[in-house]
């Protein structure tokens, strides 16, 4: 289980090098180019950093159960970031941490992104927008799942709030909040 209360959302290059000099164990890849997978995974392993890849964003590859495999089989990723049911499956099937994001923007959203959650049965799921504790609050209550809390926080009051309601962690991209969060 992570241990801390920020997980470093970092969507360049330059973003991953601060994160590597960071006292953060682990962080989210968001934006990045296959082809940068190889060099970025070797830096983190030489640090022992761990990394999520949100393999939506992942730009040269499929984001399907046959680039999910590719990925895990040749980057061993610490975790998968995904929207979708196959990834997180072929994820877990892997021994690869799953992350199941779900999007909070309507009821039918919701109810959808629930079947999903239940069907797969995914390690962590990321709630976004993250800065609504009471949906994280239900999340957590309903799926005893670690819940990961995402997108619109951007004070450290909205992420103790999201703390407080049942997430286990904020991913941000917001480095203020990582300063402020940052592990001893």
């Amino acid at each position: 289980m992570l241990k801390q209360s920020i997980l470093p959302a970092l969507s360049n290059m330059k973003d991953f090098e601060r994160f590597l000099d960071s006292p953060y164990e682990a962080g989210v890849m968001l934006e990045i180019h296959l082809g940068q997978i190889k060099h970025v995974t070797k830096m983190a392993n030489a640090r022992n950093k761990k990394l999520f890849f949100h393999i939506d964003l992942i730009h040269g590859l499929k984001n399907d159960e046959y680039g999910t495999q590719y990925l895990c089989q040749e980057f061993r990723p610490y975790g998968l970031i995904s929207t979708k049911s196959s990834v997180i499956q072929q994820a877990k099937k892997h021994g690869v941490v799953a992350v199941q994001r779900i999007f909070m923007i309507d009821s039918h959203a919701i109810e959808r992104s629930f079947r999903l959650v239940e069907k797969c049965q995914p390690d962590f799921i990321e709630v976004l927008p993250g800065s609504l504790p009471t949906m994280i609050t239900e999340v957590s209550k309903r799926f005893r799942i670690p819940v990961f809390a995402g997108g619109l926080i951007r004070t450290e009051q909205e992420a103790q709030e999201a703390l407080k309601a049942g997430a286990v962690s904020i991913t941000s991209s917001n480095h203020h909040l990582w300063e402020h969060f940052s592990v001893k």
